[in-house]
């Protein structure tokens, strides 16, 4: 039974920390070190517990009822027992009053006779939800989630979820994980694909998603922050977790302008972005509190976009609340959250529902680890605060960072863990004291569609900044030394005759990265949305339809081996066909490197990596038949 909201969840504040102040570095570090100021003022106190006008007195055991009923006169009080059943030397009593709170305590703590007088409080059973495997999220307890439940669970805060896509809808071979079932949606956008369905075809997203609003209380799985707040799923990050900086800035502005509070972006890497950081900056003006990873490199360097004015950097503490060994920290750190272990097994990770990534339609429990694990800590409390009456970033991190706890032996900011590990309970409560508004607007799940981008707005995604990806083709680097080195000399070709041949790099390069010069010819265009792809996988787009799962027939041998078919007639063809199956010998191992994507059609999920393996030496045989060089 869910508690009233009538009454609070409990009355243990005293454990609220005084505001966290960063301490300040020599030299020309200080500037550098500069934060959001916390507002001291925002302590909390326990009046939002107190009954009105009723206090409570203990007298001394052994007190009787004539005795303290002579003494209430002097104090214009009428006091009763609290409870008849009291034993005979205890005198709990409790009075109505009115005047002056203060100035009636200290009469009565001035009687000797009177060993304590406090105003009455109200308790309540803190909120713990029914989900089977709520008794592992050892996260949810280390953010204090059950108390904050009690104060808000998020109705009506929108968080925008910028990773791989979410498992939110049945579409095509995608399926909504059963833990998701009652999480609401609100519409958002595939800035891979370029289409409206941001379904997930790596897991990594969902994950993500579940962490912040997983459906909670369902008797079903495991819960999530802010079970109750809208998720935006926007997909920024393809089937093998890469995105581009043109994208994911796109995204952070579209979500800003299509009523996101809050914006969780577990993912980093690259160099510094000046389109990213000023999408960064447009989005926190429009009102978005912009929580980022501060990355899993485990070295002093807060990685971007965490690192950009404006964000919220997070790192991860383990179970134990010390900071993991994977995760980054430095001078732009803000907070810490739960972002899991597992050196001492699976129990140690933050476990939530997603998609078994070798077959979307397969749903799976999985524990993870990361900066991308705590990250949605983060982004749910943001979600609670909004849903509270938070209005505006500066009230949400001033609650944040006022409520974290340094470590144990800490004080202050530290560039281990920023201002400390959140607590969402005294987030809430500091919230108060800032002058939350009232909450935002509680609206139903068929009333939070929102507009889907333009298209001009979409055309503006461009590939032309980009990293090209090169790792495919260094796979096919090594495979083509591999060929080279087994040849019999008779049998080599000639070493010129490979590397300057167009013939054979033409079909290599465009086998392992497509025709990359599309991204800065044809930057805004449909053309290199297609085509500054893998071979692979644009013609897994032509023929099968773009944003479809990858298809084995494509992701194998057949493509080259029907190409070799035609060599044997045709010799002139050979160096072409032999690039060509050594470009997909090489983008099929990087995919069994990656253990991506998932492939469709195959009857069972364990097939897909064999699968890959077996055709990456089929296509190193025919390379290897091709390349080979006749002797007389």
């Amino acid at each position: 039974m869910r508690p009233s909201p009538a009454l609070a969840a409990s009355l243990s504040m005293l454990f609220l920390l005084a505001a966290c102040e960063r301490p300040v570095p020599d030299g020309e570090q200080a500037a550098a070190l500069t934060r959001p100021a916390i507002d001291v003022a925002a302590q909390v106190d326990d009046e939002a517990f107190h009954v009105p006008e009723v206090v409570v007195v203990d007298f001394l055991d052994g007190t009787t009822k004539t005795e303290f009923d002579a003494i209430e006169q002097e104090w214009s009080i009428d006091l009763e027992l609290a409870s008849e059943e009291e034993g005979v030397d205890s005198a709990i009593t409790v009075g109505v009053f009115r005047g002056d709170l203060g100035a009636l305590l200290a009469l009565i703590r001035g009687n000797p006779k009177v060993e304590a007088a406090e105003p009455l409080m109200r308790y309540a059973a803190s909120y713990v939800p029914n989900d089977p495997g709520y008794g592992k999220q050892w996260n949810l307890s280390m953010i204090n989630m059950p108390k904050a439940w009690d104060r808000s669970k998020g109705k009506g805060a929108v968080v925008a979820v910028l990773d791989t896509g979410v498992a939110y809808e049945d579409h095509d071979d995608f399926r909504r994980v059963p833990d998701l079932g009652g999480t609401t949606f609100v519409d958002g956008y595939d800035f891979v694909n370029k289409d409206r369905h941001a379904n997930d075809d790596h897991g990594h997203g969902t994950h993500v998603a579940g962490t912040i609003a997983q459906s909670t209380n369902n008797a079903e799985g495991v819960a999530g922050v802010a079970f109750q707040a809208a998720i935006m799923p926007v997909k920024v990050l393809d089937h093998f977790g890469g995105g581009t900086s043109a994208d994911i800035a796109d995204a952070i502005r579209w979500a800003a302008d299509h009523g996101a509070n809050v914006i969780n972006m577990s993912l980093g890497g690259g160099g510094r972005s000046a389109v990213m950081e000023r999408a960064v900056e447009y989005a926190r003006k429009k009102g978005v509190v912009v929580v980022c990873a501060a990355g899993n490199g485990g070295r002093g360097v807060v990685e971007y976009p965490a690192a950009y004015p404006g964000s919220v950097a997070v790192a991860a503490v383990g179970p134990g609340g010390q900071r993991a060994p994977y995760s980054s920290w430095g001078k732009e750190l803000d907070l810490a959250a739960p972002g899991g272990d597992k050196r001492q097994g699976d129990e140690g990770g933050i476990v939530q529902n997603t998609i078994d990534p070798q077959d979307v339609s397969q749903a799976v429990y999985a524990s993870y680890q990361g900066t991308s694990m705590a990250t949605p800590h983060v982004a749910g409390v943001a979600a609670l605060l909004f849903a509270a009456g938070a209005r505006s970033p500066d009230q949400v991190e001033k609650a944040l960072f006022a409520s974290a706890h340094p470590p144990k032996g800490a004080t202050g900011w530290t560039d281990q863990y920023g201002h400390g590990v959140i607590d969402a309970e005294v987030a809430l409560k500091a919230l108060e004291k800032l002058g939350g508004a009232a909450p935002v607007a509680e609206l139903l799940p068929d009333e939070v569609q929102l507009a889907q981008p333009s298209p001009t707005h979409v055309a503006a995604s461009s590939l032309s900044t980009a990293p090209l990806d090169w790792k495919p083709l260094a796979f096919a680097a090594v495979m083509l030394a591999f060929v080279l080195l087994t040849l019999a000399r008779k049998e080599r070709p000639g070493y010129l005759n490979v590397f300057a041949s167009p013939g054979f790099l033409l079909p290599l390069l465009v086998s392992t990265m497509g025709v990359f010069v599309l991204r800065w010819l044809a930057p805004a265009s449909e053309l290199s949305a297609s085509f500054a792809l893998p071979l692979p996988d644009w013609l897994n787009d032509i023929i099968f339809g773009r944003g479809s799962l990858a298809n084995p027939l494509v992701y194998s041998a057949l493509v080259p081996t029907m190409a070799a078919l035609v060599a044997v007639k045709v010799k002139g063809l050979r160096q072409a066909v032999g690039g060509l199956a050594l470009g997909f010998a090489g983008i099929l191992a990087y995919t069994v490197w990656a253990k991506a994507p998932a492939l469709s059609w195959l009857p069972f999920t364990f097939l897909a990596m064999p699968w890959l393996v077996v055709n990456a030496l089929i296509c190193l045989f025919v390379a290897r038949a091709m390349l080979k060089r006749e002797t007389a």
